[in-house]
Order: structure tokens, then sequence, then C-alpha cells
């Protein structure tokens, strides 16, 4: 993927923008194997096995009870469209849901619950960071943006989360805040 110019200030402050309370998913996509992104319409989302057809299961290598905090990946789908040319290849930043949610660290604290599609998820307490694929697909100036104390306070790169009730989510669904898990 070629990288762009992007305005990191313009996107931080678009990301900032989002909706706290009600926003929607914009986009889902699996990782059925290593290397591999599809973009689905509709997920099965399971507590045991994370997004259906996603490889998650397979990369936790069996520690499946440890693994649990990174079950889903929710990325802001602002954020990702300022990374992308024209809003395409948002997969390849390896998150599987991007939302137009703000899920900064003040609006979705490690704990909160909530509601996507049918589903629910807990936003856990393990940083989702950026890594040598993110910086080659999308370049060491994003990568850097993400790893700020800002980019990190908006999760810019995203946030992990855990399954606690199985359900579907299809795209154009709301994702609401519902409370915090104590």
């Amino acid at each position: 993927m070629t990288t762009r110019v992007v305005d990191i200030e313009a996107a931080v402050h678009d990301t900032r923008s989002s909706p706290s309370d009600h926003g929607t998913v914009d986009r889902i996509a699996i990782r059925p194997a290593d290397g591999e992104r599809r973009v689905v319409d509709q997920v099965e989302v399971d507590k045991n096995r994370g997004l259906v057809g996603d490889n998650w299961l397979e990369r936790v290598d069996g520690n499946q009870e440890t693994s649990r905090h990174n079950q889903v990946t929710l990325m802001n789908s602002r954020f990702a469209n300022a990374i992308t040319p024209e809003g395409h290849g948002w997969e390849l930043a390896g998150d599987q849901l991007y939302v137009d949610f703000d899920i900064s660290v003040d609006n979705a604290p490690t704990g909160t619950l909530l509601q996507v599609g049918s589903a629910t998820v807990r936003i856990s307490a393990e940083p989702h960071t950026g890594c040598a694929k993110f910086s080659k697909r999308f370049g060491r100036d994003i990568l850097r943006a993400t790893q700020t104390d800002e980019g990190k306070q908006i999760r810019l790169r995203g946030v992990n989360a855990s399954v606690v009730e199985s359900g579907s989510v299809s795209t154009g669904d709301s994702i609401n805040r519902v409370g915090l898990d104590d």
C-alpha cells in the first residue's frame, strides 16, 4: 500500500468529534489466515471464538484464557479513513470493527461495556499498539502519531475488547456505551 501525506492534526480533530454514546459500525473485517483480510457485511461474535471466521483462536495457540482480552479489536473509522487513500484499505490496519464512536480512554475506559449490534464487548486493559506491519502499510509518521500521549489517550491505533455476550454485528449497526463492568 502506498502511504500518503496525512494532516495528523485534522485527523485527530475529526477523530475527537466522534459520537460518545451512540455510534455506527462502518466496516467489518475478518482475518481468515495470517496476512489475509476479508471485508464482510455481517459477522457472528462468539464468547469463545471471537469473530466467527477470524483466525483469533488459531493465533492464541490454545492460550485462550489469557488472550481473551483481544478477541475483538475496534478502530475509529474516522482515523482509518484519514490514513487510507479514499477510504480504501482500512482492513489493512488489522482491526476487525471500524466504528464511528469515541473509543478514547476518557469515554470508554477499561471495563466499559459496548453493545455492538446484538453482541456486547468489554474494553480491555491490554493496550492495542502499532507494529512493524502497521508502519509499513501506513507510514512511520502515522505510527508515531498513534504512539504519542494524545494518540494513546484517544486510542488512534484502536482498542482491544473481549466478548461478554455473543451476538451478530452488521455494517450499519449501532454501537452504544451501556455501562461499566466492575
